[in-house]
């Protein structure tokens, strides 16, 4: 059983999984959230779990955008779903590439997706179990994620998942736990698993 004083989390990208994948989001009027995703973080949270966005920027890396724009993408979405009536507990947030051309974001960091360090963060900063916890996500990237941290992975559908299920699955060392149409079938799959245990 999960410790009582520590909340388990699903751990969740940003963009095709809350938000319309639409590539390199480089304009708020670009960014678009998900119908369903407040109804889905809202059920997670009246569930007991902690929802926590962990997503790869790397276009600040790559200079198609700053920081600054990150934050208020972030920003607006955390405003969305709370105005839905939904929480997120944190943002984190990795802009780093090894082959950015802005020189300060060129780096090698263990933040990045498929590495554990966001993860391993949130886990620290919000004092939440891992065990329970699950990550859910659009790309192979979230499921190695998951595989690393030793937690199930959904994978979704929407965003870029269709076409990575349909045509690179046979390829992965490593499949998730379960496939979801969106994240909003994907929350009321874990809340059946919980409610199981």
């Amino acid at each position: 059983m999960p410790n009582p004083e520590r909340r388990p989390a699903v751990f969740l990208d940003r963009d095709g999984t809350l938000n319309e994948e639409i590539g390199y989001v480089n304009h708020p009027s670009r960014f678009q959230v998900y119908p369903w995703a407040v109804e889905a973080v809202t059920l997670l949270n009246q569930a007991g779990f902690a929802t926590v966005v962990l997503t790869n920027q790397s276009g600040v890396a790559r200079g198609y955008f700053d920081e600054a724009l990150v934050q208020e993408l972030n920003a607006k979405l955390d405003d969305e779903i709370t105005r839905g009536g939904g929480r997120l507990d944190k943002i984190y947030y990795c802009p780093h590439h090894p082959e950015g051309r802005v020189e300060a974001y060129r780096q090698e960091c263990t933040c990045r997706k498929p590495l554990t360090g966001m993860l391993d963060r949130a886990v620290a900063e919000l004092n939440l179990s891992r065990e329970g916890s699950y990550v859910v996500g659009d790309r192979f990237v979230d499921v190695k994620l998951a595989h690393r941290a030793g937690l199930p992975c959904i994978f979704l559908l929407s965003g870029y998942g269709l076409g990575e299920w349909e045509y690179q699955r046979h390829t992965w060392p490593h499949q998730p736990w379960k496939v979801a149409k969106d994240l909003l079938e994907a929350a009321k799959e874990i809340i059946a698993g919980k409610d199981m245990s």
